[in-house]
């Protein structure tokens, strides 16, 4: 029921978007804890001495009022979001609490360091830096071995990985491409850049190599390969000169704000922007039907 449901919702949302200019978000980033296991190069929540971590009632209220404003996919992320709880409660008890709202699918986003074979999740997405030492370089000695490990063991049908590209790792993305590809346990992966906020700077990628990373990507994409981002949406993230509709994902933070789009506007870093939703948003606005059969097959 809930995929056709989804499958009516979707276009009455984008004519809402398209042709009355109803600017509703249709998915949620949600942080649930920034508790985490690791020590990444591109983030410092591993420093604080007391980690947040939300109730089970302050998401439920979260949850809610994503569900009002429109949305219907909502991504659970951290910290590592595996490690929250509250009492008794799992991630998997905010999974149920999803659905039962009303979300159409949940997504959780994972560092893979934890075994998570026992996950609800409607897809799951593994952060992958690159293959073996590049992996390591960004989030630690032995990260890479982990991860291998518990996706082999996840058993999930839907699980993905997402790999962020930055002026460390840039090198290994056709063999992380090709490991996604070669993996049985992976059903695709995501392509991303690391957006430049602020203390991350360094691991900015050059424009011109970035640009270059893009046309192997796509190469790869049109040869067969498992990339969920569409080449229209790709090609878009060359030069970021187009509308942004980042809109369409609302943002609740660990510390409760709430955001009717990603953190890079405000922070003013949206023309060096990474993060390749916003190639794709676009390109779903502009009716280019490879986007539009990406994001169904994300989506359904």
């Amino acid at each position: 029921m809930k995929r056709i449901n989804s499958l009516l919702y979707l276009p009455l949302w984008f004519f809402k978007a398209k042709i009355l200019g109803k600017q509703n978000p249709l998915q949620t980033v949600l942080f649930v804890n920034d508790q985490c296991n690791l020590r990444c190069r591109h983030c410092v929540i591993y420093s604080r001495k007391t980690p947040t971590v939300k109730s089970f009632e302050q998401v439920r209220k979260e949850l809610e009022y994503s569900y009002k404003l429109g949305s219907r996919f909502v991504d659970f992320e951290g910290g590592e979001p595996t490690l929250w709880h509250d009492g008794e409660k799992n991630l998997n008890s905010l999974i149920r609490l999803a659905h039962n709202i009303g979300f159409y699918s949940t997504t959780v986003t994972t560092n893979a360091q934890r075994p998570f074979n026992d996950s609800i999740a409607d897809s799951i997405w593994v952060s992958l830096d690159g293959i073996g030492r590049y992996h390591d370089d960004i989030r630690g000695d032995g990260a890479f071995d982990k991860l291998v490990k518990n996706i082999n063991s996840c058993g999930h049908n839907a699980l993905s990985v997402n790999m962020v590209i930055n002026s460390r790792n840039y090198t290994s993305v056709e063999e992380t491409i090709d490991f996604a590809a070669g993996n049985d346990n992976i059903k695709s992966i995501s392509l991303n850049f690391h957006t430049p906020f602020k203390g991350s700077e360094e691991l900015m990628l050059d424009w011109n190599l970035r640009c270059l990373v893009i046309d192997k990507i796509v190469m790869k994409k049109k040869s067969g390969y498992p990339v969920m981002n569409s080449v229209s949406g790709l090609e878009r993230m060359k030069d970021m000169n187009f509308q942004k509709q980042c809109w369409v994902t609302n943002f609740i933070m660990v510390d409760g704000a709430r955001y009717a789009q990603c953190q890079g506007k405000e922070e003013g870093v949206c023309n060096l922007c990474g993060f390749c939703m916003a190639g794709e948003m676009h390109a779903v606005m502009s009716l280019k039907p490879d986007t539009i059969f990406a994001g169904l097959n994300l989506r359904m």
